[in-house]
């Protein structure tokens, strides 16, 4: 019989197997993993071989240092000129906050010969804190972070030609604070411990084993493969059986086993995929998932004051700059201009090489804002100054503004961001706190409040501190929310907050991914050597101009951190006060520069300094009041001279518009006489009434002529100040109207009422019972429930300073006024005074009762001024009104505009906003009727059901263990109205309760000559605001180029047709339209119709519209 060969060979498959086989229990191989590197077997494990040698000998390595006193932060050149005495290693340095924070260190090694052979050498300086390495001309190298976290760099490279020298010098400066400041117990978000000491752990001269560094970052890339992908796919387990293999091949004795190992790790990265370095990204294929840009994310305040911010920023951008010389792909994207500008101050020579990377393509200026600012409490003209200011920096310093707006730490952002972000020149906008919510999308249109779009990611990655590992990657990828319509995920990666930034290893996990993925599909490819610029074009092209992307409208609303909106309330009033005061500075600069050009010019580089200051205390932990106590010291610091230098440049200006006019305050009183008379000031452009108050004591009592009412003891009177013609110079009037008369009214013990011929408030056993409309008959507050101050028990999860938690509604306790007493009965001003003692804390209310608003059918004002003396711990403080109105929503101001959110709490995302952001106003109104609460300083409101509330104090003990204790002044009023809110008189109202009337006295009588009644004016739409009054920024009064900045909103959410009258004075020869730049590239100009006495303009506004109009004065001589 013949056998038939079908080509098979009998050696191929043996017949026989004796073995128990090839099969492993998974488990115990990918646990077995876990022993390779570090740990119990250090010993014996890669670890044990990482470096060839080690020398700390004094020999090798000599440390001098030297310890500035106190908290001082000398320059590098102030540093050098001291005394430095010897140090080792081992020793001590502090304590961080309170002796000597700051220490300088001169350190010279000499590198033994026999070590001119190993591929590098390094020396490794580990102080347990952050420290930056100098050259000895003062150039700072690289950052350094001691310590054994995640975030550890301590190796300096020795350069080449210094080892070839054999000896090499160099300085490092050391800072006693870790990356997350100095916690006492070791939790980020408790006090400073201010007597922290570090240790200098490491000095020493080292030469690390290259191949051995190699072969830990190849298997921490395949542990991490392992850890990530699903365990049925073959990449995963074909990690693994890798893995296993490097760890039976590997011997400590025998080196050569590492480039075996090494060898076996190509499997999965690539063959010889290590020497295709920067150009493995040009492999696999052209269309990648996910793009890789270096971040570094420093607070510019929170756990550490701002000067260590600016070592903070020297030292993560310094080693972004090391890194990029090391690694051609690297890009590194860096926002804050308050930052860019520290540095150039400070470090020059740092500077000139950032400035060389971002000329260069790869050190990317992002962001175009001053800080990265919260975006919640800000003015609308302040988040406007942000971009304006931070796009000029870059534009002045880089030649290039910012195309993408960054803030992806911000604790929610308005609605009126995505119309300030386009008129300032972006269209692109990234963000990444509201991965806290559930959020549907990752890609998205992010439609503004007046309809303004700007194409906004989120990174599904949901950090902005990726530590560029396959998880990273893969979750770019597995929790993108709209793969449907975008398949692209920005990797922001790099140590942050603290600052530190990208690490060599992540640059080098990057490559052996985008290696292993060019080898597999199971893994999303990852791509470098971009910007994030690009990113965004790149998802504009794939989504057809957006058009393909899902929408979102309106704030994007952040569900945590709401308590921050009320923390430090006197961060909060410093805010509001310092905006409103640089308002009027503009306001009052720009008409003395107008109309007395010959002896005036407009201050701006001092109002620009002014901005600054403000800008930066907007940091968003800074103004929402979640940073340490030292952060509130600076804080209140640059406020205070803010407000010094504010008040200084409106004198100057009131005095050249005024010439012989003087303010009213107690330091000119001996200045009156018996011809004196009254005169204010509005920088407002609403018709307007005030009350106030005139000292009549001493050479006072000339004014008394003046006065309408007069105090129980002489002391002080009572003037009206009628602008009711809407003009900016006001005068004293006449109460002549009965409907102005107010008074107040006591009807038993307990029982008061403030009243006049239209609202009436009854305060009765010490709560507020009842509230009138005696006009309508209408009593506002239900039957059996009362208003008043009410005292929340506070106690979040874990974010203290941060966090408010829907459960603290559960626990309140209503707080009754006592020794209530009448301080003023009418008929111009009626207050009757309280206080209420609750705990540790005293709090003294004055209410009183006066018309604001001219506007028909609109009703006086309840104001509360309240000064308060605070000592509690963790309680919250409020004051509530339940009414008898029923909506669905509640109104409040945002920037430039009005937000309306739920009362209820159908669904989470409704239950959710408990506690809201507002600016000057809360509302609630219902067809044909509606009450609003008033705010000067406060930002916390809520609406529960029919019950309006603002937040007054908080007292959170960490960060800051003191927040808020101690005197707090601040006000806030109810405003009753007819008819519903968008029929109301709120937002003018609570303008003008915000910006007070300034009060000047002329010593010899008569009227100022100079200023103009009205040098502007708006008619034919109520719902169009006129905000700012500035001069422009590129003006120049030598030059001759002058012109006039306005800024306009449209308040209700409505479409307006205005007309902007300008006095014929100012000689405005053309007008234009701008973006927030001010720019005349494609400025649309503006038809201006002459008249006698005036030019006008008419103006277009679709609901929420900015609109910056730029006024050309016509040139003189």
């Amino acid at each position: 019989m013949a056998h038939h060969h079908h080509g098979h060979s009998h050696d191929s498959y043996p017949e026989l197997n004796f073995s128990p086989g090839a099969k492993w229990i998974k488990s115990l191989t990918r646990d077995r993993t876990g022993t390779f590197t570090g740990g119990h077997f250090s010993d014996v494990n890669l670890s044990s071989i990482l470096f060839h040698r080690r020398l700390d000998g004094d020999e090798n390595i000599t440390l001098l240092v030297w310890s500035a006193p106190g908290l001082s932060k000398p320059s590098f050149d102030e540093a050098m000129k001291q005394d430095f005495k010897p140090a080792k290693k081992g020793d001590s340095f502090g304590p961080s906050c309170d002796c000597k924070t700051n220490h300088w260190f001169k350190i010279a090694v000499n590198v033994p010969s026999d070590w001119k052979d190993y591929e590098r050498v390094q020396f490794e300086f580990d102080p347990g804190c952050e420290a930056m390495i100098y050259t000895t001309d003062g150039t700072p190298l690289q950052g350094i972070t001691g310590g054994y976290g995640g975030d550890r760099r301590v190796e300096y490279i020795i350069p080449a030609d210094a080892r070839a020298k054999g000896t090499h010098d160099f300085v490092a400066e050391v800072s006693c604070n870790g990356m997350f400041g100095v916690p006492w117990n070791g939790d980020i978000i408790m006090p400073p411990d201010m007597n922290r000491t570090f240790k200098l752990d490491s000095a020493d001269l080292v030469a690390p084993n290259q191949d051995a560094w190699g072969l830990l970052w190849d298997f921490t890339a395949l542990r991490e493969l392992v850890g990530t992908l699903p365990g049925n796919s073959a990449l995963q387990n074909k990690a693994l059986y890798v893995a296993n293999e490097i760890m039976n091949v590997f011997s400590k004795n025998d080196p050569s086993t590492i480039i075996a190992a090494r060898k076996l790790a190509e499997d999965i990265f690539g063959e010889n995929w290590e020497k295709k370095g920067a150009n493995i990204y040009e492999e696999g294929a052209k269309v990648a998932q996910i793009w890789g840009i270096g971040h570094c994310h420093i607070d510019t305040a929170w756990l550490w004051p701002y000067r260590v911010t600016q070592q903070k920023v020297a030292r993560s951008w310094s080693t972004q700059v090391d890194l990029m010389e090391r690694y051609p792909e690297h890009r590194f994207a860096a926002s804050s201009a308050q930052q860019y500008k520290w540095l150039e101050q400070l470090y020059p020579k740092l500077f000139e090489r950032v400035k060389e990377q971002v000329l260069a393509g790869k050190f990317h200026p992002i962001g175009g804002s001053w800080v990265e600012n919260d975006a919640n409490m800000p003015s609308g003209e302040a988040l406007a100054r942000q971009f304006i200011y931070g796009q000029r920096f870059f534009e002045s310093r880089f030649g290039k503004r910012c195309d993408t707006a960054w803030l992806p730490d911000s604790f929610g952002l308005t609605g009126a961001l995505p119309q300030l972000i386009r008129l300032s020149g972006m269209d692109y906008f990234f963000t990444q706190k509201l991965s806290c919510n559930v959020f549907p999308h990752s890609t998205f249109n992010w439609v503004g409040i007046d309809g303004t779009q700007v194409l906004c990611h989120m990174t599904p990655v949901d950090t902005y501190t990726a530590q560029a590992t396959v998880g990273d990657v893969n979750k770019g990828v597995t929790n993108h929310k709209n793969l449907e319509s975008s398949s692209t995920s920005l990797l922001v990666f790099g140590n942050g907050d603290g600052g530190g930034g990208p690490l060599a290893k992540m640059l080098e996990n990057l490559r052996r991914i985008r290696g292993a993925a060019n080898e597999s599909r199971e893994l999303p490819l990852v791509h470098m050597g971009r910007s994030a610029d690009d990113f965004f074009e790149e998802i504009k092209a794939q989504s057809d101009q957006g058009k393909r992307l899902p929408n979102w409208h309106g704030e994007l609303y952040l569900e945590f951190h709401r308590g921050t909106y009320t923390s430090h309330g006197s961060i909060k009033r410093g805010n509001r006060k310092s905006e409103i005061l640089l308002r009027d500075v503009e306001h009052v600069a720009t008409l003395a520069s107008v109309y007395k050009q010959d002896e005036y010019l407009y201050p701006k580089e001092k109002i620009d300094d002014s901005w600054e200051k403000v800008l930066l205390n907007q940091f968003h932990d800074v103004l929402p009041g979640s940073a340490i106590g030292m952060v509130y010291d600076d804080a209140e610091q640059l406020y205070s001279e803010v407000r010094e230098d504010g008040n200084e440049l409106l004198e100057e200006a009131f005095r050249v518009l005024f010439p012989s006019s003087l303010p009213l305050i107690s330091a000119n009183v001996d200045k009156l006489t018996r011809a004196s008379t009254l005169v204010g000031y509005n920088t407002t452009f609403f018709p307007r009434r005030d009350v106030v108050k005139v000292p009549l004591s001493g050479p006072a009592k000339a004014l008394g002529g003046s006065v309408l009412q007069t105090s129980a003891d002489g002391c002080d009177g009572y003037a009206l100040l009628d602008g009711a013609q809407g003009r900016s110079l006001v005068t004293t009037g006449e109460l002549v109207a009965a409907d102005l008369q107010v008074s107040a009214q006591s009807h038993g013990e307990g029982h008061f009422v403030l009243k006049n011929s239209q609202v009436q408030l009854t305060l009765e056993n010490g709560r507020i019972t009842s509230l009138l409309d005696v006009k309508l008959g209408r009593e506002l507050i239900p039957t059996g429930h009362t208003g008043g101050l009410l005292i929340f028990e506070d106690r979040p999860n874990y974010w203290d300073a941060w966090d408010v938690e829907i459960h603290h509604l559960e626990k309140a306790e209503k707080l009754k006024f006592e020794g209530v007493k009448i301080v003023a009965s009418g008929p111009l001003r009626a207050s009757i005074e309280a206080q209420v003692k609750y705990g540790k804390s005293t709090i003294l209310v004055t209410a009183s009762s006066f018309h604001s608003s001219l506007k028909p059918n609109s009703r006086p004002l309840f104001t509360f001024d309240a000064t308060v003396d605070w000592h509690e711990r963790h309680e919250f403080l409020k004051f509530e009104l339940p009414l008898n109105i029923h909506s669905d929503v509640a109104t409040y101001e945002t920037p430039f505009g009005h937000v309306q959110r739920p009362t209820h709490k159908n669904t989470t995302w409704d239950a959710a906003k408990f506690e809201v952001c507002g600016h000057k106003f809360a509302d609630l109104s219902e067809f044909g009727y509606g009450v609003a609460i008033l705010s000067e300083s406060k930002y916390g409101f809520s609406c529960q059901g029919n019950v309006l509330r603002i937040s007054l104090l908080r007292a959170a003990t960490a960060p800051d263990a003191e927040q808020d204790q101690g005197k707090h002044e601040f006000s806030w009023a109810v405003l009753p109205h007819e008819g519903h809110f968008l029929q109301s008189d709120v937002p003018i109202a609570a303008y003008l309760f915000n910006s007070p009337v300034h009060v000047r006295f002329m010593p010899e009588g008569g009227l100022p000559l100079v200023a103009p009644r009205g040098f502007v004016a708006l008619s034919g739409a109520d719902n169009v605001i006129l905000e700012t009054v500035k001069r422009g920024d590129l003006d120049s009064d030598s030059e001759n180029r002058r012109t006039v900045v306005l800024r306009l909103y449209e308040a209700f959410g409505g479409h307006a047709t205005v007309k902007l009258h300008i006095d014929a004075e100012l000689r405005v020869v053309e007008a234009y339209t701008t973006n927030l730049m001010e720019d005349d590239v494609d400025a649309v100009a503006q038809e201006l119709v002459h008249t006698e006495g005036q030019s006008t303009i008419k103006l277009a506004f679709r609901g929420f519209e900015v609109k910056t109009v730029k006024l050309v004065l016509a040139k003189e001589g």
